[in-house]
């Protein structure tokens, strides 16, 4: 994939995660933020679909965005094409994990499996 095209991902991912990660701010505030950390009203969150959807793709635009801005600076440390595919490579499997671990959270909280 071409560098601007993986730049304006870049970009693209970080204007949708303020958008979202607002949005989830904004909620916590609209009950109250002691009472929203509440044991009950987490569980409650996460078994709420649409609500445990949005924290999905948080989790993913901001792996995407914050693996990409690690490759990018790891990149401008050192040239040479092993480097960059090991590095390229290396965010690419450590994104992955970071999304199957939280996703994994996320889907077995919903489900009622804490």
């Amino acid at each position: 994939m071409r560098e601007s095209t993986i730049m304006k991902i870049h970009y693209g991912t970080a204007l949708a995660a303020v958008a979202l990660v607002a949005v989830h701010i904004l909620m916590r505030l609209t009950t109250g933020f002691v009472e929203s950390l509440e044991y009950e009203n987490v569980l409650a969150n996460y078994k709420f679909v649409p609500y445990a959807a949005m924290l999905e793709l948080i989790l993913i635009l901001l792996a995407v965005h914050g693996f990409n801005g690690l490759r990018v600076i790891l990149l401008e440390l050192k040239q040479g094409r092993m480097y960059e595919k090991a590095v390229s490579y290396g965010c690419l499997v450590a994104m992955f994990g970071l999304i199957a671990y939280g996703s994994n959270t996320i889907i077995r909280t919903n489900m009622g499996m804490t």
